[in-house]
Order: structure tokens, then C-alpha cells, then sequence
């Protein structure tokens, strides 16, 4: 024993990792949930593809005169409703991951507190990109052009990835108070269909009635839509992009505390 004492070599104890090294760590583990979940894949694939293909062809030629021209109006509110839409999945993971206790470990050890929702956050970002990818390769084939080239189709997605960190604070709150990952699924669509679609993201406000369009003018899916739209076609002003960054600001101002202090009550 003595021996084993003597021949013990001190070693300083590793530094304890940093927000951002926790935030990575919870990132991979939402990124390898694809993996685990196909299914939540197969909405992500078909979904955006859909909704694509479907509005061009059924109501282009309507709305438009042609699928083509439609599609120029189309493809970018298209893909602000699938980001708003994929935010409902961070709510759905996080109220899976407490129903089987998993946060009930994570509030033990010695992290960051807001590790765990970075993770969320990171998962949604790549489902984000993908998705929009995935829009706008089949918009690309069926014709649609941005006009505003790889700089504005680069920052239209920025401003998605931040429309999407803003919104997902919304699912993350019903994850954290409603324990069935249905429920949050039903309620979040609940919530959130009424204002993707009293929107300009399919039809132009000023062909709706009085009422309606004084309401779509003011609602803030459609000045993201109007933002992303500009971003693509090169015709978007400073003030088109702050009012789109205004909704996702003010949500992570208020929500992010809330999230927080759910959390920590350990509801």
C-alpha cells in the first residue's frame, strides 16, 4: 500500500469546459437524434417538397397567370413557413427528453444551464438547412431564379437560422410545461398555422378582404416573409430586415428568461 502511495503522481484537475464546449457537446446529441428518429427526417425531406410542388402547380396558375411566375413569389415565403413549422420540433424533443427524465440528469451535473437548449437550438439550425436546401434546389429546377444572387440567397438564409433561434423559444416553453410530445405537436400547429397563413407567404395582402389584410399587414410572419423575399430577389431595405429580426428579437428577450426559470424549478 505504501508503495502504491509513494509511486502516486498528482494531476491537476482538467478545467472545467466552457458554455460553448457544453452547447457543442448538446448540439451533437441533437444531430445524431436524425439518426435515431427517421421520422422526424421524412417530414423534414417530404414536407418542404410538398408544400412546393403543390402551391406551385394547383394555385399558380391562378394567383400568377403561370406556375412559373407564382414560384418567384412563392419559393421564398415557402421557406419561412417550413422554419416556423420545423421550430415545433425543439418543443417535441425537449418534452420527450423530460418525460423519460433525461433533464433530471442534466440538472445534476456541472454544466452551462442553457447547454441542453443550445443543443435544441443547433439540431434546429441543421434542420433549417436542409430543408431550405432542399426548397431551393427544386425551386432551382422548376425555374426559379433569385435575382439577388449568392449574396442575397446567403443572407436570406442567415435571417432564417435567426427567425428560427427567435421562434423556437415558443416550442421550448410548451416543451418545458406540457410532458406529451403530441400535445405540443397539436398545440404548437394550433398556435402557429393561423399566422403562417394569414400571411403574404402564399398571397398578397392587398387581395384579401379589408379586415384581413389589415391584420396580415401587421403580422410579423408576413414582414419575415417580405424580408426573405427581398434578401432573394435584391430589392430588400434595412427597414424590411429589422422589422423581420423585430418578432424573433422579442421573443428571445422574453422567453429565454422564462425558459430558464422553467427549467430550474424543475417543472
Amino acid at each position: 500500500m505504501s508503495e502504491i502511495t509513494a509511486n502516486t503522481i498528482k494531476v491537476a484537475r482538467p478545467p472545467q469546459p466552457s458554455a460553448f464546449s457544453n452547447a457543442l457537446v448538446f448540439g451533437w446529441r441533437a444531430i445524431l437524434k436524425f439518426r435515431h428518429v427517421p421520422e422526424q427526417m421524412f417530414d423534414l425531406v417530404m414536407t418542404p417538397i410538398m408544400f412546393t410542388l403543390l402551391f406551385t402547380f394547383v394555385f399558380g396558375g391562378a394567383l400568377a397567370g403561370s406556375p412559373g411566375g407564382y414560384l418567384q413569389f412563392l419559393l421564398p415565403g415557402i421557406l419561412v413557413q417550413t422554419v416556423v413549422f420545423n421550430s415545433v420540433y425543439s418543443g417535441m424533443g425537449l418534452s420527450t427528453d423530460l418525460s423519460k427524465g433525461l433533464f433530471e440528469r442534466f440538472r445534476s451535473l456541472p454544466i452551462w444551464s442553457l447547454a441542453p437548449f443550445a443543443g435544441l437550438m443547433v439540431g434546429d439550425v441543421l434542420r433549417h438547412f436542409i430543408a431550405g436546401l432542399i426548397i431551393l434546389t427544386i425551386g432551382l429546377i422548376l425555374g426559379y431564379r433569385p435575382e439577388g444572387g449568392t449574396v442575397g440567397v446567403a443572407g436570406a438564409f442567415l435571417l432564417l437560422f435567426t427567425i428560427g433561434f427567435g421562434v423556437g423559444w415558443i416550442f421550448l416553453v410548451l416543451g418545458l410545461l406540457i410532458r406529451s410530445p403530441m400535445t405540443v405537436m397539436t398545440f404548437g400547429f394550433t398556435l402557429i398555422m393561423p399566422l403562417t397563413f394569414a400571411s403574404n407567404i402564399m398571397v398578397r395582402p392587398e387581395t384579401m378582404p379589408g379586415w384581413l389584410e389589415a391584420f396580415v399587414v401587421r403580422n410579423p410572419v408576413t414582414h419575415m416573409a417580405t424580408a426573405i423575399r427581398g434578401l432573394m430577389n435584391g430589392t430588400a431595405t434595412m427597414p424590411d430586415v429589422l422589422l423581420a429580426l423585430a418578432a424573433p428579437l422579442v421573443l428571445t428577450l422574453v422567453l429565454s428568461p422564462v425558459t430558464l426559470w422553467l427549467y430550474r424549478r424543475g417543472n
